[in-house]
This record gives structure tokens, sequence and C-alpha cells, in this order.
């Protein structure tokens, strides 16, 4: 552990979310470390693996222990900016909502496909922003994406970093395999070490959409 962790306590404040599951023989895990560290987050799941009853299980239990359930569209395969047509955004906005059901976040909490974390015009297309205004969607994006997929040595000392520059960090993590799981609770002791507030809510500067109004939205963000 860097010794510089050590230094007096920050005022930073880190909602912690977890992308592309619910995936057994993972999530569970995910769910007892955060339940030892006595931290909510948000869990956004892709629609279609609420298919396998397994996973479907995992989402009413991470709902049950007061963890928010969010929609990360239904296939995760084409960003919605990147196939504008309004009956594929209706179908990947709606087609995981219907699966997340009773489950949902009041606010009906939804994560565009990033492709990799990447912000820009691939987000959204204007058929679906149109969607998520009229349907009152709190649209979430993110300022921390750490890589935990990718780069299982390197994620935890860039997720610190960056939590660093931020007031508020918004960390994408993955409950997934070869995901954040290994070594999430690393993360938890050296963020709480730091002094860091963990939230559940989020800032407005992630918040695209809300109560059928936009909140913060590049004009980099729609495709179209």
């Amino acid at each position: 552990m860097n010794i510089a962790e050590h230094a007096e306590p920050t005022t930073k404040r880190v909602t912690l979310t977890f992308d592309n599951g619910p995936v057994p023989g993972v999530t569970e895990r995910v769910l007892e470390i955060l339940e030892q560290a006595r931290i909510r987050s948000t869990f956004f799941v892709i629609g279609r693996n609420l298919d396998n009853p397994a996973a479907a299980r995992l989402m009413r239990r991470a709902h049950a222990a007061g963890h928010w359930i969010g929609n990360h569209t239904l296939s995760h395969t084409v960003a919605l900016g990147d196939r504008t047509g309004r009956d594929y955004a209706l179908s990947e906005i709606e087609g995981a909502q219907a699966r997340i059901g009773s489950c949902a976040h009041a606010e009906k909490l939804f994560r565009p496909y990033g492709n990799s974390g990447h912000l820009g015009p691939h987000l959204l297309s204007r058929a679906a922003l149109d969607h998520l205004l009229a349907q009152n969607y709190r649209t979430i994006t993110w300022n921390n994406v750490p890589g935990d997929w990718k780069d299982p040595d390197g994620w935890v000392d860039r997720c610190i970093a960056q939590v660093s520059t931020e007031p508020w960090s918004v960390v994408v993590l993955h409950d997934i395999e070869g995901g954040c799981l290994a070594r999430l609770g690393e993360l938890l002791r050296r963020l709480a070490d730091r002094g860091v507030t963990f939230e559940q809510d989020f800032p407005g500067a992630v918040t695209l959409t809300r109560g059928g109004q936009i909140v913060s939205l590049p004009q980099g963000y729609v495709a179209d």
C-alpha cells in the first residue's frame, strides 16, 4: 500500500456501480464484499442476462440488500448512437426494463452502452433520448472507468488516482468473470483509508436526463 494513502482524510465522494451482470459465481461474491463493507451501490444489469433464472435471482438478492438496479440495455452489443432507429432504441431500453420488473428503481435508472467506457455520440440516438425523456428515465454515465476487465494489475491504482481528481467519482466496475471481484476488497480498504465518503446517489454532472428533463447532456453525446 502506498504510504501517501495514509495522508489526511479527504472529503472525496465515491459512488460504486457494477455493470454487465448479474453473473452467477461472481455477483453473489461481490454482494458479500459490499455487505461486509456496508456499502450500497447500483447494479446496471444487461437484460438478456436475466433470462437465466440464476442471474435473475441474483438481481433480486441485490435489490433486497438495498442496492439499486439499473438498466444497461437488453443486449449490450451495439451502442444506441451507432444504430439510430427508434425500434432498436425501444427494444434495447424497454426489453431490459421489462425483465428488471419490480426490482427497478423508482426513477428508472438507465446507463447507455459506452463501448469500453468511452463517452461520445455513440451513447444515444435522438430516438433513444426522446424515449428516455418521455418515459422519465434517469440516465446515468460515469467519470471513473479504471478498466478492471482489461487491466487486472493496474485498475485499482488507476481508480484511486482518478478519485483524487474528482470531488464525486462515479466508478464503473464489472461483476463479470475477469472483472473487479479479485481486488474489490483491496479497493474498498484503500479508499476507506483515504477517508472517502461512499454514496449511493449520483451527481448532476453524470446525470443526462431525470424526470423528463435534460440535466447535463453534452451535445456530443447524441448521434443524430
